[in-house]
């Protein structure tokens, strides 16, 4: 029995081992860096823009990739603690639940319009009645996904702070899946970002997601309030990710913005103008803002 022991024993390590000279080490070809996008916009303008990224990061690293979306912001959180997700661009809470729960590692913030801070707001359709925060009491209200920061967790957090219940609320899962459900008048309120106007005056909020389509969305569907200052979105690594490799992967994400091509591609995928380094201790103010509301990010999914 021992005798018998011992060689499984020893045909379980060679199988080990074989099986990892097959994959290959990270980033070859038969072992990609894992790249997953949450799904805040619309997943085909995502899967597009991210295999862009993917393409140029290949070119300027030399490592290969595969990108998913999958369909919450809580699937990829789970991905960067299981080994599936190497790289998350992550939402703001999103990354401050993987970094609790998986000990996940920010790297870069997002720039828009030379500011590392958005808010979110309050939306509904002209002529509803809705003039006042105070006003969402005894309405519907739609929220993006449970893990968004703007699209749920912090005017979520506002409407228990001041005491205003909704009639029902629920979730329309993306951004502009909430600007079309107040446009559409199949919620009164909807939840998601707000960014500053561009250069041009354009709003460069979550409204401008669906302009093409629908061009009087600016005149059909007004903002009621603004959350509280938030800290932009991430890029972030899983935790034990070779150092190395990740100073190749940010040093050429920065180099990217020289490239007109490649700042389009991230303006295309986020509505990114600009990426900077960042570290964990710029999202405490999050934290902060959780825990004078009393609210336990970890059971907030």
């Amino acid at each position: 029995m021992k005798k018998l022991l011992l060689i499984l024993t020893v045909l379980i390590a060679l199988l080990a081992l074989t099986s990892c000279a097959e994959k290959g080490e990270l980033g070859a070809k038969n072992n990609p860096v894992k790249m997953y996008f949450v799904p805040s916009m619309e997943a085909s303008t995502i899967v597009t823009s991210g295999q862009a990224i993917a393409d140029y990061l290949h070119e300027a690293t030399g490592y290969y990739y595969e990108i998913k979306v999958p369909t919450s912001y809580a699937a990829v959180i789970e991905a960067m603690g299981t080994d599936q997700a190497d790289i998350g661009w992550l939402a703001t809470f999103a990354y401050i639940l993987a970094n609790s729960k998986f000990g996940a590692e920010v790297a870069m913030t997002t720039v828009r319009n030379g500011l590392k801070a958005y808010r979110g707001e309050f939306i509904t359709y002209a002529g509803s009645g809705i003039e006042t925060i105070e006003d969402i009491a005894g309405r519907t209200v739609g929220y993006t996904d449970a893990a968004s920061t703007s699209g749920y967790i912090y005017p979520s957090a506002i409407l228990k702070m001041k005491g205003i219940e909704p009639k029902r609320t629920r979730f329309v899962g993306s951004h502009p899946a909430s600007v079309m459900a107040v446009y559409q008048k199949n919620i009164d309120v909807g939840c998601t970002f707000w960014s500053p106007p561009n250069k041009e005056g354009v709003p460069m909020d979550a409204r401008q997601k669906i302009l093409e389509t629908y061009p009087d969305v600016f005149e059909k569907v007004k903002i009621v309030d603004f959350t509280d200052w938030i800290p932009n979105d991430t890029v972030t690594f899983r935790k034990e990710f070779p150092a190395d490799m990740r100073e190749k992967i940010v040093s050429a994400l920065e180099k990217g913005f020289e490239d007109p091509k490649i700042k389009q591609m991230l303006f295309d995928l986020y509505q990114i103008d600009g990426l900077e380094r960042a570290t964990d201790a710029d999202y405490d103010v999050v934290r902060k803002t959780l825990d004078t509301l009393g609210m336990n990010p970890s059971k907030m999914l």
